[in-house]
């Protein structure tokens, strides 16, 4: 679960998102109003990036998102065998479907995204050896 603040028109609304079991959507509490601020609201500070999996560490060679984007297909699940160049998985962005490949050969040692999560440049999306 998780719970953000969000500004909109000068309004600011905490709102809790849960997530469903096996990336299945749950349902979403409405946005409740906070406490209106005394001034002007200040910005938010920007959320901590989540801890990465123990299985970041499965594999010697990080594979990162190039662009921020939502993960559309895992085309080779961890254990997998690959090429260097061979499409890992597909990031949606802009309408656009953008592969993500393995930088050399190896074998897939873990994925650390599921299919619908949000991911910025710069995630570390899957470990390789």
């Amino acid at each position: 679960m998780k719970t953000y603040r969000i500004t909109v028109n000068g309004k600011v609304y905490d709102v809790t998102v849960e997530e469903g079991a096996a990336g299945a959507p749950a349902a979403m509490p409405a946005a409740v109003p906070a406490a209106a601020p005394a001034a002007a609201p200040a910005a938010a500070p920007a959320a901590a990036p989540a801890a990465a999996p123990a299985a970041a560490s499965a594999g010697g060679v990080e594979i990162s998102a190039s662009v921020p984007g939502k993960v559309l297909k895992i085309d080779a699940p961890a254990g997998t065998e690959v090429a260097s160049g061979d499409t890992v998985l597909t990031l949606e962005a802009m309408k656009m479907e953008i592969p993500v490949v393995a930088p050399q050969g190896g074998t897939i040692a873990s994925v650390n995204v599921s299919v619908g999560d949000a991911v910025e440049s710069g995630d570390v999306l899957a470990t390789m050896n």
